[in-house]
């Protein structure tokens, strides 16, 4: 079986695909400890929702800070990136989906702060393909919320899954068609969080 497989086969039947052994530990570590770094510099900035610049900032509806991955920087050769842009040929061949680029942020929830029920594609553009989460919590105890909440595409009230941010853990599914919400934390949660697009990297 191809390290892609397993991923490939739950995309293919439900939308989504979350596992915990596919991304190795190190990875994490050396992502998380770039995170911090740039947090420490202060390279982050309030995430926002949506296209309208006036009213993107809400943290009662997105409470997190990103910090974008720079195409051709250092982070951006780390082996996650590189991992994640072979996945990105992967998906082409089997699915023919035509992603051309993909772009990354890390992301930090602070204390008490989630994300409400959302799509991750906006309003009238289709160029957001396959969303991916990378948590980077080691140690992180279920107890301590943040989880990434999945809907039913055809009802979205309904809760289909739910799965805490723990250490290594990734998510993958379609962003035009899933559903998703990010439960308020009650310690700080980090991720990477990124699109594979059909657009011409910028």
């Amino acid at each position: 079986m191809g390290e892609y497989d397993q991923i490939i086969s739950a995309l293919n039947r439900q939308g989504w695909s979350v596992t915990d052994t596919t991304v190795p530990p190190s990875w994490c570590g050396e992502l998380r400890a770039h995170a911090e770094q740039l947090w420490q510099a202060g390279a982050f900035e309030p995430g926002e929702f949506g296209l309208d610049l006036a009213n993107g900032q809400q943290p009662e509806v997105r409470g997190d800070s990103i910090c974008w991955v720079q195409p051709g920087s250092s982070v951006a050769k780390l082996p996650f990136f590189e991992w994640m842009a072979a996945l990105r040929g992967v998906l082409n061949e089997r699915f023919n989906l035509g992603v051309r680029s993909q772009e990354f942020h890390f992301a930090r929830y602070p204390e008490g702060r989630g994300y409400r029920k959302h799509l991750d594609q906006h309003r009238g553009r289709n160029v957001r393909k396959i969303s991916v989460v990378l948590y980077l919590n080691p140690g992180w105890d279920t107890t301590l919320g943040g989880e990434l909440c999945f809907y039913q595409p055809t009802d979205p009230e309904t809760e289909i899954a739910r799965f805490a941010p723990t250490n290594a853990r990734l998510a993958v599914f379609v962003s035009g068609l899933m559903p998703h919400a990010v439960l308020p934390c009650r310690d700080t949660r980090w991720s990477v969080t990124g699109w594979l697009r059909t657009d011409e990297p910028a």
